[in-house]
């Protein structure tokens, strides 16, 4: 799979959605058919290694293009593009490339082929692993796992914020395994599922969500549903803080590709009146440009840490932070010029605004990152 090649399918893909920007905006439900197209530019091999075909090298080589790949997709559609950050982000931990244990190297490769068989097959990945009272943090798991007859396991207990809910094939989530202490990952097929309960798979409450109003990111209660654990079992927290990382620059590259499109479509609208524009209006204006100005070299700042920085955790962990706030603040700005038609449902600022504040509160939720920064602050300045 030829990563320009790939590049240039998704801006071509992306153009075509383009032109019906408005209606995507107004969305609050997935279209399956943007997954077979977006299938169809070779995205999903980013969740394939390269000696499969697929685009993945490790997180130092790959982060920027799919960055970028996803950026693209949110300049035309925010909730597309954030459901679609998942499927790398959780097949992250099967893109591992570190030597595998004897005893489980069987079982890991056996595993590891059906999940990228599966994808090149055409099968989207994604999460439902956060749970009601827990904050967003994932250790703080309350669903158990109970092995099952069948070599699997059986989870209990409640999800939310299941994003892609319907439209992707595997969630992947964590339950704490029976006579266990932590949480570990495990993988629901969700083809084919009834949602009433019948399948050990209800419904409880459908995403109805003010930004990222499209995303399906549905809630459920889960009883004795069949799960598949990691091939690795109590590995996956190794892998955390990569982990991390990794998402903190896809999703704030969602956040950068919705600035790229609020701000090339206010210089349209206010270039025309720019002569007669108020002071206020003048200084609010600088003010948001420069604010995006700061979320492009954060952005690029949070790739290059990736790309040069053995531990580039603390970094993008701030990064994210920094442009979620700076978007949220930059989008309030421009829409305060454009003035009030900016709430109209008609005008896509307002939803803009909600989207970029939305990506302030996941992975991880504010009051995580900042437990985690505060952190950092004392190591960092031990390090100067």
């Amino acid at each position: 799979m030829d990563e320009k090649v790939v590049a240039a399918n998704v801006g071509e893909v992306a153009a075509r959605f383009a032109e019906h920007r408005a209606e995507r905006l107004n969305r609050t439900n997935l279209d399956q058919a943007d997954f077979a197209d977006l299938a169809g530019t070779g995205f999903l091999s980013t969740g394939i290694p390269v000696e499969r075909g697929g685009l993945w090298r490790d997180m130092r080589q790959s982060t920027r293009l799919i960055c970028e790949l996803v950026r693209t997709i949110a300049r035309t559609d925010p909730s597309l593009a954030l459901v679609s950050t998942m499927h790398t982000a959780v097949l992250f931990f099967w893109l591992r490339n570190d030597a595998c244990p004897a005893a489980l190297q069987k079982s890991w490769a056996e595993q590891c082929d059906t999940i990228f068989s599966g994808v090149q097959d055409g099968h989207w990945w994604g999460t439902i692993a956060s749970e009601p009272g827990s904050g967003g943090d994932l250790l703080a798991s309350n669903t158990v796992a109970v092995p099952a007859a069948d070599g699997n396991d059986r989870i209990t207990g409640d999800k939310h914020f299941g994003s892609g809910s319907g439209a992707l094939s595997y969630m992947v989530t964590t339950a704490v395994p029976k006579g266990e202490d932590l949480p570990d990952l495990f993988f629901l097929d969700t083809r084919k599922t009834d949602w009433d309960g019948s399948t050990g798979m209800r419904l409880v409450r459908e995403w109805d969500g003010i930004g990222m109003a499209a995303t399906q990111s549905h809630a459920f209660r889960f009883d004795e549903f069949p799960a598949v654990r990691y091939a690795r079992p109590g590995q996956a927290l190794e892998l955390a803080p990569a982990s991390a990382a990794f998402t903190a620059c896809t999703f704030s590259a969602v956040i950068v590709g919705i600035i790229d499109a609020a701000l090339a479509e206010a210089q349209a609208r206010l270039r025309p009146r720019s002569d007669g524009m108020r002071p206020y209006e003048k200084v609010e204006w600088s003010t948001a440009v420069n604010e995006c100005w700061l979320i492009e070299q954060a952005y690029l700042g949070m790739l290059l840490s990736v790309e040069q920085d053995g531990n580039p955790g603390p970094s993008t962990a701030r990064g994210k932070a920094a442009i979620a706030g700076l978007a949220e603040q930059a989008m309030t700005r421009i829409s305060r010029v454009i003035g009030g038609s900016s709430l109209s449902r008609g005008a896509p600022f307002g939803q803009w605004g909600q989207d970029v504040r939305a990506l302030g509160f996941l992975r991880p939720p504010w009051s995580l990152a900042y437990d985690a920064l505060f952190d950092h602050t004392w190591t960092e300045t031990e390090q100067r």
